[in-house]
């Protein structure tokens, strides 16, 4: 008995009694194959002749953001409910569960157990710079450390830098398929959660309705004890095109709670074919990366988000501009694309086993500046102290070289000077005393003195230079934060 019959007595012996589904399955999937086929995404004729569960995978993931598309090649125009009923993703889901049953998957199991390497920074950012991306390198260490302090990391700065460029390539290099990450375009719409998790059907208690955008599948499949081991990536672009608080507020909840996402409640509920959970547990294994811009059509972000992320700064330098555009290389991401799939498990591990750490330095510098940012009521507490301690770990484990005065350097810039803001009256003595406690030697400095400050007497280099654009802004506006256009 060939595939076709064995999966055609497989749905009839596992669907719910009346259930009119089997038959609508058998004829996505003999519609998918001739589609498929033709346009040379698998080399059989027949979805059937496929055992490879992760190609399935894939083709599900490919469908679900095509089958409502009426300008893509795999739209009927002739039985167009096949597509807008989910009935393309939900055969393909159900022909992946049927190999899984005969217990086809196994040994590409046992075989990606075998091939875990340990998580090697250097191998993605040979990768990247062979992509012909253009980043510096520390940035990138800075941003890598970052994911696994604490799986929540917002990039700011300037926009047009790359800051959704180097998630996306991460994303690409360490995860085995895109089934493993969503990019999602955040709208200004959004004032409420239904457009990552969406909503319980009022008019029909079986039905769970899902946003296309492919979020809450996400997290689903993040969930799987079967993929605890896998990263799997949410990247918001543009995250304050909408007030974050709002649309964001159980994600930032749970993060701290350790709680479970509550979905609905009352009678099991279904997306086409997806039994969507009642609760959800927060998957030790997502990672969220937020890109932010800032100009008139954005929001700021409030404390609770940012005392919840670190915050990486991308500038560019006038270095930065003169190698871009002397350079005719084009940017290829596909040269990324699974590079790093066997270091995904020791990233998620170095993820879990992160432990605080700290040293008398550490400890004195973190003082201090609790003390000055106190004084305009930016101080931070308990969690903010102890994230801090996990990244100066962290950077420690992705590049045993770096100075320990670089990586307090870092820490200070990501946790401590993004919820610094205020007006002029109030600010500039604080900048002021902070712009101090950067220097080696602080005798005798002023603000009338920044131009006789020498490079060599800056001791915390990232921070010193941000305090100082701040200090600059609040002169010129009357006001300053963090945030830069």
């Amino acid at each position: 008995m060939n595939n076709r019959e064995e999966f055609k007595n497989w749905v009839k012996n596992n669907l719910k009694d009346k259930s009119g589904a089997g038959p609508a399955y058998m004829s996505s999937l003999d519609w998918l194959s001739n589609r498929f086929y033709e346009n040379k995404r698998i080399d059989y004729k027949s979805i059937y002749q496929i055992n490879d569960v992760k190609l399935i995978d894939d083709l599900h993931t490919e469908v679900k953001k095509l089958q409502k598309d009426k300008t893509s090649f795999i739209y009927n125009h002739d039985a167009p409910s096949y597509g807008e009923r989910y009935f393309y993703s939900a055969s393909l889901n159900k022909y992946k569960e049927f190999l899984i049953s005969k217990g086809i998957d196994k040994p590409n199991i046992e075989k990606n157990n075998k091939s875990i390497t340990p998580f090697n920074f250097q191998s993605y950012y040979k990768s990247l710079t062979e992509s012909h991306l253009r980043f510096d390198e520390t940035l990138v260490k800075r941003f890598v450390a970052s994911l696994v302090t604490k799986p929540f990391v917002i990039l700011t700065g300037l926009a047009g830098s790359g800051k959704t460029k180097i998630a996306q390539s991460f994303m690409q290099w360490i995860c085995e398929g895109d089934s493993q990450y969503q990019i999602v375009p955040v709208g200004a719409d959004w004032m409420n959660r239904e457009p990552l998790l969406g909503y319980p059907n009022g008019l029909k208690t079986d039905e769970y309705v899902t946003p296309d955008n492919g979020v809450l599948e996400l997290i689903i499949e993040a969930s799987k004890t079967e993929n605890s081991e896998k990263p799997y990536f949410l990247l918001l672009d543009e995250m304050n095109l909408s007030h974050v608080e709002r649309y964001f507020a159980d994600f930032l909840s749970i993060m701290e709670s350790k709680d479970s996402l509550k979905l609905y409640t009352g009678t099991d509920r279904k997306s086409a074919e997806l039994p969507i959970p009642k609760t959800l547990s927060w998957p030790k294994n997502l990672f969220i990366i937020g890109t932010v811009n800032i100009d008139e059509t954005t929001y700021m972000f409030s404390p609770k988000v940012l005392d919840r992320a670190n915050v990486i700064e991308f500038r560019l330098s006038e270095e930065d501009i003169a190698a871009f555009l002397s350079s005719s290389e084009t940017v290829d991401l596909s040269q990324l694309t699974g590079e790093g799939a066997t270091m995904g498990a020791d990233f998620v591990k170095l993820l879990k086993d992160a432990r605080p750490e700290s040293d008398e330095a550490l400890t004195n510098v973190l003082t201090d500046f609790f003390r000055e940012l106190k004084t305009v009521g930016a101080e931070f507490g308990y969690r903010s102290a102890y994230e801090i301690q996990v990244l100066y770990a962290q950077l420690g484990k992705i590049d045993s070289g770096l100075d320990k005065d670089d990586i307090i350097d870092f820490a200070i810039m990501q946790k401590l000077l993004p919820k610094l803001h205020g007006s002029r009256s109030k600010i500039v003595k604080p900048l002021e005393a902070l712009m101090k406690l950067c220097l080696k030697n602080k005798e005798g400095f002023g603000l009338d003195k920044l131009s006789e400050v020498e490079a060599g007497n800056i001791r915390y280099k990232v921070s010193y230079e941000k305090l100082v654009r701040m200090y600059y802004n609040a002169i010129n506006n009357g006001f300053t934060s963090y945030a830069e256009a």
